[in-house]
């Protein structure tokens, strides 16, 4: 099991190490954006909308990588002073009640629109703006498939835990 839940955070760590450069990417095209309009008096619909392209990009990807290395915000008023066995308890509840239904029922409810933006490719957001809006939407259901794939990862890890009887 330990193997799999390995693997399962390599997907994550790998994607949380690419999609991280565009918060690099997203701070130095602003600040072009900012000396093309202010300095140049040239503005342009596409370079504003990459990064906003970036920041889905980043927040979206990054969800996993997040869960991953346990950036994730929680309720610390019941989990701070839980022992091992009820932090355990609270994961387990949190990961198979929680997160895998709700991106099962986001990833569901997603797919049709998905799917439709990219039978017709659908255009920009804006005129002028990137022509990618499929690609825009699918971020949606890879979101959803790598929370789902690093809350199997957690899963694995506690069920492991749990079977050896090691404190968590």
């Amino acid at each position: 099991m330990a193997r799999v839940a390995d693997f399962l955070d390599s997907i994550n760590r790998l994607i949380g190490m690419t999609v991280r450069w565009c918060a690099l990417a997203m701070v130095l095209i602003q600040f072009a954006i900012v000396l093309l309009r202010y300095v140049f008096g040239f503005s342009s619909i596409a370079i504003n909308e990459s990064v906003l392209y970036m920041h889905s990009t980043l927040f979206m990807l990054g969800a996993g990588y997040t869960l991953l290395v346990d950036g994730h915000v929680r309720v610390d008023i019941f989990y701070a002073k839980a022992s091992p066995v009820r932090k355990a308890a609270i994961d387990l509840f949190g990961h198979l009640v929680l997160l895998l239904p709700s991106m099962a029922v986001l990833l569901y409810w997603s797919w049709p629109s998905v799917r439709n933006s990219w039978a017709i490719l659908e255009g920009p957001i804006s005129v002028g703006g990137i022509p990618a809006s499929f690609l825009l939407k699918s971020l949606i259901p890879a979101f959803c498939i790598l929370l789902m794939v690093q809350s199997l990862a957690c899963l694995l890890r506690e069920f492991a835990r749990a079977r050896s009887g090691a404190p968590s």
